[in-house]
C-alpha cells in the first residue's frame, strides 16, 4: 500500500557517499546555528541545500526514494546535499537534526524567472535592443599508509585562485584514516586543508575536497594522513590549461534572450529553416511523443473519509474533462448496486439492505465501474478508504489538471536541426541534444545557440564556414517535450516525461507531480533491466526506468536518429545543474561496483583531452570552469545512471558520447561557500550559462574536425 506521507519520488537511487567527519569546522558550526532558519511551509516544495547529520541519515533518505538533485558532497567535516522537498518533509529533516543552508530554488521561481525573461525581452525589444540578426551581428591495521595524489589542479575565475586535490591511501578498509592537504604559493604563503573520504557503493574511491581558495599560484602539494603517511610532493598543474582560438572581430553570438518553452523552440526551428536554406534540413524524428495530455481524474466522495478515484480511459481533452460521476441513495430497500452513463453522467446508483440503508463500499463501486464501464472509465479505491462505506457523493468533474491553456495537446513531433555544407553523410557527425529532464530550462538554451552561432557566423567568418564545410552536425533541442510544457505550466520541478505508467493507487491524483518516465534510465545498455544501479522499477522515482529499454518515444528519437546517421561519431547530452564533464561508463553493478567495460587507454585519453579543450572553451566566456573533480567517467565522479543514453550511444553504436551538466556553483566570497544555482535559475544566470556552453559546444565541432583529419590522415 502506498502511505500517505511519502518523499516526493524522484530518487536518485543507490547513491552511497561516505564523508569522513573528522575534521568539524566550529566557525561554521556556529554561523550555521546562528542564520536565520529556512523553512518552508508544508505544502511549499523548493530545491534545498541541506546539511545532513550523518552518513546515516543520507542512506535513509536514498533509501526512501528522495529526489537528489546531485552527488551529494563533503565540506568541512559537512554532508551537503541538494533535495526536492516539501516544506513537511523539510520539517522532518530537521527534527533529525539536518540543517538547511539555501533555498537554491522555490517551486514557482521557474514560473516567474520565465516570465521575467519574456518581459525583459519584450521590453528590450521595445527599446529597439533586439538581438542582432543572423548575418549582422591498504589495511586499517597497518601503522603507516601510502598516499598517492592522484590530482592536483589549480585555476582562476573571477579573480581568485582555486586549489583542488585528490589523494588515495593505501588504508581502504579504515573508516577513520584523516588526509591532509598542505600548500605552498608562488608568493610564500602556506596553508592546508583536510579531504574527505569518498565511498561509492560500499567502495571506498579516494579522500577529495571541494576547490580551497588560495592567495596566488600554488607549486607545491604535498599530502599527510593520520596514519603517518606522506605522499611526495607534486607541482599543482594549470586545469584545464587549454584555450580555443581566438573569436575573430565581429563574431556573432548572444541569441538567445527569454527562456523558450518547445513550442518556442518549435517556432525557431521552423524560423532557422527558413533562413538557413542552403545550411539546415530540419528532421522529424520518428516517435511520436504522448502530447501534452492526460486522462481526466475526480475523486468521488471525499479523500479525508472514504472516496473511489475515477479516471478515464481516453485522454481528458478527447471529450472527457467535464464528465460528471456521482453517487446517489436509490431510497428503496433491496436494490442492487447499478452504474450507468447518460448525457456525459456517470451515475453510481448504491445497493440498499431491507431497511433502505446503503450498503455498498468503496470496492463494491470501483468493481462495478471497472466491470460495466471498462471502456469508459478506471476505477480504484483512494488510498486508505479500503472496505469503507460508500458515501452518496457528487457530482464531481472530471478533469486532466493540465494548465497550459496555449500547449498544443496533439502527439508531438519531436524535430532535430541538421547543420552543414554537406549534408549527406560524407562528413563527420556531431550530434548535440538536451533537456531529456524537463526541469532543465537552460539546456536547449546552450542547443539553440550553438546552433544559430554556426550558422549566422557562417556567412562572415571563414573558420565557422570551414567547421559547416567539414562537419554534419546535428541538434535536438528539446528530448522531452511533453514534459517541458508541464513544467513551465504545472510543475516547474518536473523531471520526467508525461506517459503514466502507474497502476492501482499510484494512479491517485495526489502522486500527479511524480507521474512519468525518467527518459535518460531508458535506454538498453548498462539498464535498471540489466541489474545496473541507478534506475527504479517505482512508478513514482524520479529515476523511474519504464517498462522496458526504450519504452519511451523520447529515448527512442534520440537512438533511432543515431542509427539513421552511422556518420554520427561524437555526441553531448546537455543537462543541468551542477557543473560537470562526463563520458562512459556511466553505470556499474552495486554487488563489487563493478561497472560497464572501461574505455581503452587511446579512448580514455580522446576523452580527457577532448574535455580539457571543451572547459577551457567554456570557461572563456566568464571564467567559469568546471572542476577536474567532476571531470571524468559518469559512474565516477557523479553516480551510477543505470539506462543513460550516452552508454547506449558508445557501446552500441561506437560514438564518443560526453555529457554537461551546466550551472556549475558560484563562489561566494563573503561567505566562503560554493552556492547551487538551480534548474531554473533567474534568466540572467541561465543566458550565461547558454553562452559559455555553447561555446563549449563549437570547440566540441573542432574536436571532431580534428579527429577526423587525423584519421584520414593515418588512414
Amino acid at each position: 500500500m502506498i502511505v500517505r506521507r511519502r518523499w516526493a519520488a524522484a530518487a536518485t537511487t543507490a547513491i552511497l557517499i561516505s564523508a569522513a567527519l573528522s575534521h568539524p569546522d566550529p566557525a561554521a558550526a556556529r554561523t550555521a546555528a546562528d542564520a536565520t532558519p529556512i523553512t518552508l511551509t508544508a505544502t511549499e516544495t523548493a530545491l534545498v541545500r541541506v546539511q545532513l547529520r550523518d552518513q546515516a541519515q543520507l542512506d535513509r533518505l536514498v533509501a526512501a526514494g528522495a529526489d537528489l538533485a546531485n552527488r551529494p558532497r563533503a565540506r568541512d567535516g559537512r554532508i551537503l546535499a541538494d533535495l526536492v522537498l516539501t516544506g513537511a518533509q523539510l520539517a522532518d529533516l530537521t527534527a533529525q537534526g539536518a540543517t538547511a543552508t539555501q533555498i537554491v530554488q522555490r517551486a514557482g521561481d521557474g514560473s516567474r524567472h520565465y516570465a521575467d525573461s519574456v518581459r525583459a525581452a519584450q521590453a528590450r525589444t521595445a527599446a529597439g535592443l533586439r538581438a542582432p540578426a543572423a548575418g549582422q551581428r591498504t589495511t586499517a591495521a597497518a601503522a603507516v599508509d601510502t598516499l598517492a595524489v592522484q590530482q592536483a589542479y589549480w585555476w582562476t575565475t573571477g579573480g581568485q585562485t582555486f586549489l583542488q586535490a585528490q589523494v588515495a591511501t593505501t588504508a581502504t578498509d579504515d573508516p577513520d584514516v584523516e588526509v591532509t592537504v598542505s600548500w605552498r604559493s608562488a608568493d610564500g604563503a602556506t596553508g592546508s586543508f583536510p579531504l574527505y573520504r569518498f565511498e561509492d557503493s560500499g567502495e571506498y574511491q579516494y579522500h577529495y575536497a571541494l576547490p580551497q581558495p588560495v592567495p596566488s599560484r600554488p607549486v607545491q602539494l604535498t599530502a599527510t594522513s593520520s596514519l603517518g603517511g606522506v605522499s611526495r610532493a607534486v607541482t599543482p598543474a594549470l586545469w584545464p590549461n587549454a584555450a580555443p582560438p581566438p573569436l575573430p572581430a565581429g563574431y556573432q553570438k548572444d541569441f538567445i534572450d527569454a527562456y523558450l518553452t518547445p513550442v518556442d523552440i518549435q517556432a525557431r526551428i521552423r524560423r532557422l529553416a527558413r533562413q538557413y536554406r542552403d545550411l539546415v534540413d530540419v528532421v522529424d524524428l520518428p516517435n511520436r511523443t504522448q502530447g501534452y495530455r492526460r486522462t481526466a481524474v475526480a475523486y468521488l466522495g471525499d479523500p479525508a473519509a472514504a472516496a473511489v478515484v475515477v479516471e478515464s480511459v481516453r485522454f481528458g481533452d478527447q471529450g472527457m474533462n467535464g464528465v460528471q460521476v456521482r453517487t446517489v441513495d436509490p431510497g428503496r430497500p433491496r436494490r442492487a448496486l447499478t452504474v450507468g452513463y447518460r448525457d456525459r453522467v456517470l451515475t453510481v446508483t448504491l445497493a440498499t439492505d431491507a431497511a433502505g440503508k446503503t450498503v455498498s463500499t468503496t470496492d463494491d463501486v470501483a468493481a462495478a465501474i471497472n466491470a460495466r464501464q471498462a471502456n469508459r472509465f478506471r476505477a480504484t479505491v483512494e488510498d486508505g478508504s479500503t472496505g469503507l462505506p460508500m458515501p452518496v457523493a457528487g457530482p464531481a468533474r472530471l478533469d486532466d489538471g493540465l494548465q497550459g491553456t496555449e500547449v498544443p495537446t496533439r502527439p508531438w513531433t519531436v524535430q532535430a536541426l541538421r547543420l552543414g555544407v554537406h549534408r549527406d553523410g560524407s562528413r563527420v557527425g556531431v550530434l548535440a541534444y538536451s533537456q531529456e529532464h524537463a526541469r532543465e530550462w537552460a539546456t536547449p538554451l546552450v542547443t539553440l545557440e550553438f546552433a544559430e552561432r554556426m550558422l549566422a557566423n557562417s556567412r562572415t567568418d571563414p573558420a565557422t564556414r570551414e567547421l559547416l564545410e567539414q562537419v554534419d552536425v546535428f541538434v535536438i533541442p528539446t528530448v522531452n517535450p511533453d514534459g517541458a510544457n508541464y513544467s513551465f505550466n504545472d510543475y516547474n520541478m518536473q523531471r520526467k516525461n508525461l506517459v503514466n505508467h502507474c497502476t492501482g493507487a499510484a494512479r491517485d491524483p495526489r502522486y500527479r507531480t511524480s507521474w512519468g518516465v525518467d527518459v535518460n534510465r531508458n535506454y538498453t545498455v548498462g539498464s535498471y533491466f540489466d541489474g545496473y544501479v541507478g534506475a527504479s522499477a517505482n512508478c513514482l522515482s524520479g529515476t523511474y526506468a519504464g517498462t522496458a529499454e526504450l519504452s519511451e518515444a523520447e529515448s527512442g528519437n534520440v537512438i533511432a536518429l543515431a542509427r539513421a546517421h552511422p556518420n554520427i561519431k561524437f555526441a553531448m547530452n546537455v543537462h543541468s545543474f551542477g557543473g560537470y564533464f562526463m563520458w562512459p561508463p556511466g553505470a556499474y553493478r552495486a554487488d563489487g561496483r563493478i561497472t560497464l567495460p572501461r574505455p581503452s587507454t587511446d579512448e580514455s585519453t580522446l576523452f580527457l583531452n577532448s574535455a580539457r579543450r571543451i572547459v577551457g572553451a567554456i570557461a572563456t566566456e566568464r571564467g567559469t570552469v568546471t572542476w577536474p573533480s567532476q571531470t571524468g567517467p559518469v559512474a565516477d565522479v557523479l553516480y551510477s545512471a543505470a539506462g543513460n543514453s550516452a552508454d547506449q550511444l558508445y557501446y552500441e553504436l561506437g560514438i564518443f558520447a560526453w555529457d554537461f551538466e551546466v550551472g556549475n556553483d558560484r563562489w561566494n566570497p563573503a561567505t566562503g561557500e560554493w552556492e547551487g544555482v538551480g534548474f531554473q535559475p533567474p534568466f540572467d544566470e541561465a543566458h550565461g550559462e547558454s553562452q559559455e556552453y555553447a561555446g563549449g559546444l563549437v570547440e566540441l565541432v573542432r574536436v571532431a574536425r580534428d579527429h577526423a583529419a587525423a584519421e584520414t590522415a593515418t588512414g
